[in-house]
């Protein structure tokens, strides 16, 4: 299996044989052997296993979760910089449109079962939650509700999302690249409380968007939940036929 006359480490070896398992025979969040089991299997010391993780980490394949061990990235495809993601502040000045922000809500929270899953974090962790009102000419377009983990975003400010986009604080202030943002939506209807902000009738179609948004390592670094007007909000997506 590994080669003691190539001139490539043998943690390097040792990489390609365990990029090629997640790839081929492993799903997005399926836990890795340990440490010692690794060792084990492929008859290396156990500097050479931590070396070939600290490896994949570093190209995206994996993450640790502290304290339960490695897991298989959801994201296995080299890293591209999609900075320029979709952005509502953006996009509405590109339609000729004033945007303009409200904070609703800014706090931090404990992870849910469920949020700490969709983050990467423990459950009970410091997270942020962010509800804001986006708005176009004075009009309200869209209800926002954002988590973030509290331990790569803790000098987060309301003054600061007041003064840039949130895509703009994630690359220049928090060395967060975003390199891919996945996003589902579907048709509903608006609450009470919904219809209230958004300044449409109760029940009034509405357009749920949910956002994960991962940066140059494969990590969630955002996850936001969406209400858009249906009645004003155009989503366009593009589809390129690859050769």
């Amino acid at each position: 299996m590994f080669d003691s006359t190539s001139d490539k480490p043998l943690y390097l070896q040792l990489v390609d044989v365990l990029e090629l398992k997640i790839r081929e025979t492993m799903k997005p969040n399926e836990k890795l052997f340990s440490e010692r089991e690794l060792t084990q299997v492929y008859g290396v010391s156990r500097i050479t296993v931590r070396l070939a993780l600290q490896e994949l980490e570093k190209r995206g394949f994996v993450y640790k979760k502290h304290g339960k061990g490695t897991y298989v990235s959801e994201i296995l495809e080299p890293a591209v910089d999609l900075s320029t993601a979709y952005s509502f502040t953006d996009q509405m000045r590109k339609m000729g449109k004033q945007p303009q922000t409200k904070i609703l809500s800014f706090r931090t929270i404990e992870a849910s079962d469920f949020l700490s899953n969709q983050l990467q974090v423990e459950i009970g962790s410091a997270i942020i939650e962010l509800e804001r009102l986006r708005l176009a000419d004075g009009i309200a377009m869209m209800l926002e509700r954002t988590y973030l983990p509290h331990h790569l975003f803790e000098s987060l400010t309301v003054a600061a999302l007041e003064r840039k986009p949130l895509y703009e604080l994630f690359s220049e202030e928090f060395g967060q690249t975003v390199r891919l943002a996945e996003e589902e939506f579907y048709a509903s209807i608006a609450l009470e409380n919904e219809a209230k902000l958004l300044e449409i009738k109760n029940g009034s179609p509405v357009l749920h968007l949910i956002r994960k948004t991962f940066n140059n390592k494969n990590r969630m670094i955002e996850y936001t939940f969406s209400i858009a007007r249906a009645d004003l909000f155009r989503y366009k997506i593009s589809h390129v036929r690859s050769e």
